[in-house]
């Protein structure tokens, strides 16, 4: 990350976010994804919930994906390897980002909104996802990390796209 060290939540501009959040677009868009999971704090947290229930609560509904640091961590294994038979070869994605919004500091985090679209590209077909991002952003050894990032899709049906098995 090419931004200067932070000591204090408080001291994170809507910038530094952008840049964090453009970071991880690029390095999803470019596979770089065992540099994309640095981003993430140990006790990270990736929840994309049901189509039919943007606000469901992962303890008491079946979410999409619902994943702890370390099977984020397995997710990156099996989709950096041939064992993943939908995604290679790989497909070919890009993240757009915007209408980026922080709240106000929540003792050592940052809650930020963001609005996206990932187009993904593979064998012969064009598919859209988009949506809202939501992320919990803190600061360790001088460093924003993204704590949690839920991803609220704002599509009636997957259908169209097939399965979110790439990162969104």
């Amino acid at each position: 990350m090419t931004m200067s060290q932070l000591s204090a939540i408080s001291e994170v501009t809507r910038q530094d976010v952008e840049d964090l959040l453009f970071e991880e677009a690029e390095l999803l868009d470019d596979w770089k994804l065992d540099q994309w999971l640095t981003m993430y704090t140990d006790d990270a947290r990736y929840v994309v919930p049901p189509t039919d229930d943007r606000d469901a609560d992962a303890s008491s509904s079946l979410m999409l994906i619902d994943d702890n640091r370390m099977r984020m961590g397995a997710r990156v294994d099996r989709l950096n390897s041939r064992k993943a038979h939908r995604e290679y070869p790989h497909s070919n994605l890009r993240h757009l980002v915007s209408n980026v919004r922080l709240d106000s500091p929540d003792r050592d985090e940052l809650s930020v909104k963001a609005s996206f679209a990932v187009y993904r590209s593979r064998a012969g077909r064009d598919m859209c996802y988009f949506g809202r991002y939501r992320y919990l952003l803190v600061i360790i050894d001088g460093r924003l990390l993204i704590r949690s990032k839920r991803v609220e899709l704002d599509m009636t049906t997957l259908r169209s796209t097939g399965d979110v098995g790439v990162i969104l």
